[in-house]
């Protein structure tokens, strides 16, 4: 069998380090990763770089390489590709699971204000603060370019793009973060206001905590669903169990649906 992963995340990496360590007769394990960080944590098992040309680039390398099973590890944000993915399963008959960390959930002591995206998001910051922790990632920072009268630190794992707002500090660094780390971050850099997406899982989950500590106002960037129809699992170890009982079968045993 061979697996294909849409990775970048810590949880397709995972999958494939429990892929490789199951150590199914004849399973042959794919990792693609879009490319876009220069130095990835690259996962056990064959791993390719880029883009693959839309839906129907993809479609194309699924018949070319003979993949039996696609799963949809990508970051929650990353929403072509899990479009595309979608488009080419349904488009070649191969079965997709899209594996997707919880998000997160407020819980007693946040003053969280939700955005359907960055535009919304800016379009709430002023409002609430005047000095913004933004760890939306290094693009999309042409949504808060035009907010002048606010000061920005913006974290992310290698430099952003521009354009960007005019009053900004960046930090470079990857997680996981300390709970301790995020609240003298707040302290240091004197932050009024957060803003993030909803990435869930445990590896930058701190700053909530210790914004919810400092009684900061965090702005928090709805992930967009699912494609309709994919099955979904929360971890990667549930995605083992299912690929494990694919075998020859056309279609994943019943799991979540979007």
């Amino acid at each position: 069998m061979h697996v294909l992963i849409l990775g970048g995340t810590a949880e397709a990496r995972r999958l494939a380090e429990l892929l490789a360590a199951d150590a199914l007769p004849g399973l042959r394990v794919t990792t693609s990763l879009a490319g876009r960080v220069t130095a990835p944590r690259l996962p056990p098992g064959e791993v390719r770089l880029g883009g693959f040309g839309g839906a129907e680039g993809l479609a194309a390398w699924l018949v070319e390489h003979a993949v039996d099973a696609l799963v949809d590890a990508t970051h929650p944000f990353a929403a072509d590709i899990s479009r595309n993915a979608a488009k080419a399963a349904d488009g070649t008959g191969v079965p997709l699971l899209a594996l997707r960390r919880p998000g997160w959930v407020p819980v007693a002591g946040d003053s969280w204000h939700e955005a359907g995206s960055l535009a919304e998001a800016a379009a709430l910051l002023p409002a609430l603060g005047r000095r913004v922790f933004l760890t939306t990632g290094r693009t999309g920072l042409a949504a808060f370019a035009d907010l002048d009268h606010l000061w920005f630190l913006v974290r992310s794992v290698e430099a952003p793009g521009t354009p960007a707002p005019s009053r900004i500090e960046v930090l470079l660094d990857r997680g996981p973060f300390t709970l301790a780390g995020e609240r003298e971050l707040l302290d240091r850099h004197r932050i009024d206001v957060l803003v993030t997406k909803d990435s869930g899982g445990a590896a930058t989950a701190p700053k909530l905590t210790a914004a919810r500590a400092a009684g900061l106002p965090v702005v928090v960037v709805r992930r967009p669903p699912v494609p309709a129809g994919v099955r979904i699992v929360a971890d990667p170890e549930q995605a083992l169990v299912r690929l494990r009982a694919l075998g020859g079968r056309r279609a994943f045993p019943d799991a979540g649906r979007a």
